[in-house]
C-alpha cells in the first residue's frame, strides 16, 4: 500500500510540475522529455553521420568504401585543417546570437536540415566507380560539409544542457534522464543493423555499401524530425542582466579562456588519452574476420553493448551526488585501465566461441564507465562556463569550441600514431601480400588469425596506456558543486544590480538575489568548527562557502585592491573615451596600478592599456567614437520579425499545395522570396555592425571594463534601496500565484 502511495505521488507531482519547474529547479518535465526524447532523433542523425566522419580507424570509409589507412590519414589532415576557420564561424555565431529563440535552439533546425541532405548525398555517392584518388576527394568535401553543418548540430545539442538550467545538480539529474532515453537510438540501430545486412548480402559482414544505402536514410530524415521535439518545447535560461550587452571578438573570447584552468584541465585529459579508444573496433572485427558467431547472436551482443551506457545513465546523479564529479571520474578512469589490460588474455583465445562473450563483458564493463565519464564531462561543461562567466563577466559558451581547435593541433599531431601502430603490427601491403590477400584491401590480413592476434594485442596494450594518461589531469580538477553553487549565486547578484540600475528588474529576481544576500549574512556568523560528519557536515561547509563568496562579491571594493581598481577605473572614466590611451599619465598617481598587490592583476592592466591604445591609433586617428548598442536590438528584432513572416508563409504555402491552388502558391512562394532577400540585407547589417562594434571595443576596452567597475560599485551602494523594494515585489509574487490557482 505504501509503494502504491508513493506511486500515485509521484505520478501526481509528475503533471503538477509538467509545465512549471519543482521549487529550486528550472525546468519543468515536459521540457525535460522534450529535450529526452528529441535527443532519441539527435542520436539517430549521430549514428549515421559520425561513421562518415574522416577518423583513423574508420571502418565505413577504410573497411568498407575502401581508402586505406595511409590515404585515410593525410585527408583526415586535411579535413581537421579546413575545420579550423568553420569551427571558429560556429563559435562567433553562437556566442553573438542575440535572437529570441536563444543561443543554441535555432540551430538544431537550421543545421538539421542541411546535414541530413549531406548524409544521404554521402552514402549514395558510386564509390564503386571511383578509383582511390577521387574516392578521397569526394570524401574529403563531404567532411568539410559536415565539419560546419553535423559539428554545429551536434554541438547545440550538447551544449543546450548548460543554458536550460543554472543548478549544476538538475543539469546532472536532467543528463541522467537524457542520456538514458537517447541512448535507445543507437540501440535500436545497432540491433538492426546485422540483421539487416544479413538479409541483404547473406553473409555476416557489415562492410557492404548496399546495408548503408538501405539503412541510413530513413534513419536521418526520421531522426530529424524527431529532434524537432528540441527545438519545439525548451526554453533557454541563461543567468545574466537583461540589458547585458552579447558581441563578443573571437581574440578577445580567446583572451578570456586562457585564465579558465578547468577548461585546460579537461581538454588536457582528452588530448592525451586519445589512444584510449583503440581497441572499439575489435568486437566488429572478430564477428567480421574471425567468424566468431552468428548474425543473429551479434545482433545481441551489439544490443547488450549499446545497453551498457543505460545502468551509467541511471547510477550517474547518485555516484554524483555521493563522491561529487571530480572523484567519479578518476575512479571510472581507474577502472578503465583495468576492463581495459583484461581483454589481452581473451584475445589471445581467438578461435574459440566464447572469446566475443568475454570481449563483451570488458567491453561492457568500459562502456558502463565511460558513459559515466560522459554524462560527468558534460555535466562539468556547463559548470566551466558558468565559472568562465564569474571570472570575465562574458558567457562565450561557443568560444569553448574555438579554443578547443587547439586540441585540432594536438590530434594533427598524436593522430599519425595509430596508423602508425597498424603499420607496425601488420596492417600493411606487404603483411596482406605475404599472406596471399588482393592489396587493394589490406583489412583482410585480419582474416588470419595469428596476425589478428598481434594487431588487437597492440591494440590493447595502446588503450590502456591511452587511459592511463587520460586519467592523470582528472587529479587537478577542484571544481566542486559547492564553488558552483556559489557562482551562480555571485551571477545572480550581479544580474539583480545591473538589472535594478537599468528598471528592468522582475519581482521574481529580486526575491530570490535578496533572498540569497541575507541568507548569505546570516550563514556569515555561523561557526567554522562543527561536530558534523559526513553528508551533513558537507552540507554545512557549502553553506559557508556560498556565504563567503557572496559576501566577498558585495564587498569587493572595500578592499585595498578594489579600491585602487575603482580609483583606476573612475580616472580612466574622468580622462574619457579618448584620454586614456596616455600610458604614462594612467601610470602615475595615486591610483597607480602598481601599489595593487596582485601584480598579475596591475600587469594586465598595463598590457591592456597599451593593446587598446595601439588598436586606437590605427582605426580611430581622429578619435574614438562611441558605439550605438541599440542598433543590434533593431536589427535583430527584424531579423526575428521576418523569420516570423516566413514560417506563417511557409504553412500557407503548405495548405496551398494540399489544396493544389497553384496561383497562390506561386503568389506566397514570391514573397517568401522577397522576405528572404531582405533577411540577407539585414544579415549584412549586422555583419557591417559587428565589424564596426568589434573595432570599438577592442580599441575602448580599457574605458569599457573601467566604466563597469564603476557600474559595480554604483550597483553595491544601492542595497538598501533594493531592501525597501523586497517585501512588495514578494507580495505581488503571492498575488500573482493565489490569481493563477484560482483560475
Amino acid at each position: 500500500m505504501i509503494i502504491v502511495n508513493r506511486i500515485k505521488t509521484y505520478i501526481s507531482n509528475f503533471f503538477i510540475h509538467w509545465k512549471t519547474p519543482a521549487e529550486g529547479r528550472y525546468m519543468p518535465n515536459k521540457e525535460i522529455l522534450s529535450l529526452s526524447f528529441g535527443g532519441i532523433g539527435v542520436r539517430f542523425i549521430v549514428f549515421c553521420i559520425s561513421n562518415m566522419i574522416l577518423v583513423v580507424g574508420n571502418t565505413l570509409i577504410g573497411n568498407t568504401i575502401g581508402i586505406n589507412p595511409g590515404a585515410l590519414y593525410v585527408i583526415y589532415l586535411l579535413s581537421v585543417v579546413a575545420g579550423f576557420p568553420l569551427t571558429a564561424l560556429r563559435a562567433w555565431m553562437i556566442d553573438n546570437t542575440t535572437s529570441i529563440k536563444g543561443k543554441y535552439r535555432p540551430y538544431i533546425l537550421s543545421m538539421g536540415i542541411p546535414t541530413v541532405i549531406l548524409g544521404i548525398a554521402f552514402i549514395w555517392m558510386p564509390y564503386e566507380r571511383m578509383n582511390l584518388t577521387m574516392k578521397c576527394i569526394v570524401v574529403l568535401l563531404f567532411n568539410i560539409g559536415f565539419q560546419f553543418f553535423y559539428n554545429f548540430l551536434n554541438d547545440s545539442y550538447n551544449s543546450i544542457i548548460n543554458v536550460l538550467s543554472p543548478n549544476t545538480i538538475e543539469r546532472s539529474d536532467v543528463l541522467s534522464v537524457k542520456a538514458t532515453v537517447e541512448n535507445f537510438a543507437p540501440s535500436i540501430a545497432g540491433i538492426f543493423l546485422p540483421l539487416v545486412a544479413r538479409l541483404i548480402t547473406g553473409q555476416n559482414t557489415l562492410y557492404d555499401l548496399k546495408i548503408y544505402r538501405f539503412v541510413y536514410p530513413p534513419l536521418l530524415i526520421v531522426g530529424f524530425l524527431i529532434s524537432l521535439l528540441v527545438y519545439t518545447n525548451t526554453e533557454e535560461k541563461i543567468v545574466r542582466a537583461k540589458t547585458h550587452a552579447v558581441q563578443i571578438k573571437l581574440v578577445d573570447a580567446f583572451k578570456a579562456i586562457a585564465h579558465n584552468k578547468y577548461f585546460w584541465i579537461i581538454s588536457l585529459a582528452g588530448w592525451i588519452g586519445f589512444l584510449e579508444s583503440s581497441f572499439n573496433s575489435i568486437i566488429g572485427w572478430v564477428y567480421n574476420y574471425q567468424n566468431a558467431c552468428s548474425a543473429g547472436e551479434y545482433a545481441v551482443i551489439t544490443a547488450i553493448g549499446g545497453n551498457a551506457a543505460f545502468w551509467a545513465f541511471i547510477f550517474s546523479p547518485f555516484f554524483i551526488r555521493k563522491f561529487g564529479k571530480r572523484k567519479v571520474l578518476i575512479i571510472t578512469n581507474l577502472l578503465n585501465i583495468v576492463f581495459i589490460i583484461c581483454m589481452l588474455p581473451v584475445i589471445r583465445m581467438t578461435g574459440s566461441a566464447i572469446v566475443i562473450w568475454l570481449l563483451l563483458i570488458f567491453t561492457f564493463a568500459n562502456r558502463i564507465c565511460n558513459s559515466m565519464c560522459s554524462v560527468v564531462t558534460t555535466s562539468i561543461d556547463g559548470d566551466i562556463r558558468d565559472y568562465q562567466q564569474y571570472i570575465s563577466g562574458e558567457r562565450i559558451d561557443g568560444m569553448f569550441a574555438t579554443v578547443g581547435l587547439i586540441g585540432g593541433v594536438v590530434t594533427l599531431a598524436t593522430s599519425s600514431v595509430l596508423p602508425l601502430i597498424y603499420e607496425k603490427a601488420g596492417l600493411n601491403v606487404k603483411a596482406a601480400a605475404a599472406l596471399g590477400f588482393d592489396e587493394s584491401n589490406i583489412y583482410d590480413v585480419l582474416y588470419d588469425r595469428s596476425s589478428f592476434v598481434s594487431i588487437c594485442s597492440v591494440l590493447i596494450i595502446a588503450s590502456a596506456f591511452g587511459a592511463l594518461l587520460n586519467v592523470i589531469p582528472y587529479f587537478f580538477y577542484d571544481l566542486t558543486e559547492e564553488k558552483q553553487e556559489a557562482i551562480v549565486k555571485v551571477l545572480k547578484i550581479r544580474a539583480l544590480f545591473e538589472d535594478y540600475s537599468n528598471r528592468v528588474l522582475s519581482d521574481e529576481a529580486l526575491v530570490e538575489a535578496v533572498d540569497i544576500i541575507r541568507e548569505a549574512q546570516n550563514d556569515s556568523e555561523l561557526p567554522v568548527k562543527v561536530s558534523f560528519k559526513g553528508k551533513q557536515k558537507k552540507k554545512y561547509l557549502a553553506r559557508l562557502y556560498s556565504a563567503k563568496s557572496v559576501n566577498d562579491e558585495l564587498s569587493r571594493f572595500e578592499t585595498l585592491e578594489g579600491k585602487i581598481c575603482l580609483e583606476y577605473a573612475t580616472a580612466v572614466l574622468a580622462a574619457g573615451l579618448n584620454g586614456y590611451t596616455d600610458v604614462s599619465a594612467l601610470g602615475t598617481g595615486d591610483f597607480a596600478v602598481e601599489q595593487i598587490e596582485n601584480k598579475k592583476i596591475a600587469k594586465q592592466i598595463r598590457k591592456d592599456i597599451r593593446s587598446a591604445a595601439k588598436y586606437a591609433r590605427k582605426y580611430y586617428p581622429d578619435g574614438i567614437r562611441e558605439f550605438d548598442q541599440s542598433v543590434f536590438e533593431d536589427l535583430f528584432g527584424k531579423e526575428d520579425g521576418i523569420d516570423d513572416e516566413i514560417a506563417l508563409l511557409l504553412k500557407e504555402a503548405g495548405k496551398a499545395k494540399d489544396q493544389k491552388d497553384q496561383k497562390q502558391l506561386a503568389a506566397l512562394k514570391s514573397q517568401i522570396k522577397m522576405l528572404q532577400l531582405k533577411k540577407r540585407e539585414i544579415q549584412r547589417s549586422i555583419k557591417k555592425a559587428n565589424d564596426e562594434h568589434s573595432r570599438y571595443y577592442r580599441a575602448a576596452k580599457p574605458y569599457i571594463d573601467a566604466t563597469r567597475i564603476v557600474a559595480q560599485s554604483e550597483y553595491y551602494s544601492r542595497y538598501e534601496e533594493i531592501i525597501a523594494l523586497y517585501q512588495p515585489a514578494k507580495d505581488r509574487i503571492a498575488q500573482k500565484a493565489a490569481s493563477n490557482l484560482a483560475t
